[in-house]
């Protein structure tokens, strides 16, 4: 490697980068303790800044500690994570409060493997986190690291392959410099987020331009290799939207792990299963009414899934069906403080307003990531 390439000339490049141009008044970056800045990195996994903040500002106004968090309820921790997807990072969260809390009578560790032995922790996440948080020398491999690292040296391939991803890990073992570690953790991820971005990277203000292999040969968006494409799966289900009397409608607790795990929605019908049949065998009601409304679309990361929601009223609710603890009845006028997938918030809005003579039936186009 070339002097310009060198781990001083990287690094100091970046953080002169950073002091003149990067981002120093994120929320995290306020009074950044390990516990805050674990949050926002568990946020930020997969979601971008700008959809994070108001979340992440909900959430520490709840739970300013490993203590509130890890004294919360599920329900009300993944009521806080609504609509901000990739709920397995709110559960990963709330187990790992638990863990902190009677590992650790509550204090946030500091040794890396402990901190990457946390549910949804990874050797990156948990480098950022002492990083930011306590100056220590660990390296960083998020995306936005990736794409700067693989313009830079034009590495070929795609980063989730392994050699691919042990060749982006020794640069980024070089370029992390043992002082000012924090501020170079936060300038390497700024500048893959604001400068060196995947579609349109500005490298006319990369501090990095003269030397960037990718630029120079004029094939910045060659790097990183895409993930090889594969169609996604299709996959379909029926939600019972079964209303009684008062405009109450009967919500269940989804398992705890799988699609929308932990989160409340509405009881799933068998394809092929009559409504009326399915409903007085496992839920013990008679049903006066049932129909369709339009099939909705729901994309998630490996699958896309065809919902069709079934519109039903009830004449008798027997006992199966009464309140529990995985069962309620939700009346649509009231605040509902338990976790929802999207498109089933969207559909109880949509019902709301039915019952209320607002509006009729659904666009049929919902479609959301995560």
């Amino acid at each position: 490697m070339s002097g310009e390439r060198s781990s001083g000339s990287f690094s100091a490049r970046v953080l002169a980068w950073y002091h003149r141009s990067g981002r120093k008044d994120l929320p995290w970056q306020i009074n950044p303790t390990p516990y805050r800045v674990w949050v926002s990195e568990i946020m930020l996994q997969q979601t971008q800044v700008g959809t994070v903040i108001p979340y992440y500002e909900r959430f520490m106004a709840r739970f300013p500690d490993v203590a509130a968090l890890a004294s919360a309820s599920l329900d009300e921790v993944l009521h806080h994570w609504s609509g901000l997807g990739y709920y397995a990072r709110g559960r990963n969260l709330h187990r790992a409060a638990e863990q902190i809390h009677a590992r650790y009578r509550g204090g946030f560790p500091l040794e890396i493997a402990a901190v990457q032995d946390l549910p949804g922790v990874g050797r990156s996440t948990a480098g950022a986190i002492l990083a930011l948080a306590d100056g220590q020398c660990h390296p960083i491999l998020d995306g936005n690291v990736k794409r700067v690292l693989a313009r830079f040296h034009a590495v070929e391939g795609w980063p989730g392959l392994p050699k691919v991803a042990d060749r982006l890990w020794g640069f980024a073992e070089r370029y992390t410099p043992r002082h000012q570690v924090a501020a170079y953790t936060q300038a390497i991820m700024d500048l893959g987020a604001t400068v060196c971005t995947r579609a349109s990277p500005v490298c006319g203000a990369c501090p990095l331009e003269t030397d960037c292999a990718a630029h120079r040969a004029g094939r910045e968006r060659a790097f990183p290799s895409p993930k090889p494409r594969q169609a996604l799966p299709e996959r379909a289900t029926r939600l019972l939207m079964l209303c009684r009397a008062g405009g109450e409608v009967l919500l269940v607790r989804r398992p705890p792990t799988g699609v929308w795990g932990g989160l409340w929605g509405f009881p799933e019908v068998p394809e092929g299963a009559p409504v009326a049949d399915w409903c007085r065998e496992r839920l013990g009601c008679e049903v006066s009414e049932h129909q369709p409304w339009p099939v909705l679309k729901h994309t998630f990361t490996h699958f896309r899934l065809h919902i069709t929601p079934i519109y039903a009223r009830v004449r008798g609710v027997g006992a199966r069906v009464m309140e529990g603890p995985d069962t309620l009845w939700y009346n649509t006028d009231q605040r509902l403080g338990r976790g929802l997938p999207a498109p089933v918030r969207r559909l109880l809005d949509q019902l709301h307003r039915n019952l209320t003579g607002d509006s009729h039936g659904t666009d049929g186009e919902m479609r959301e990531t995560g």
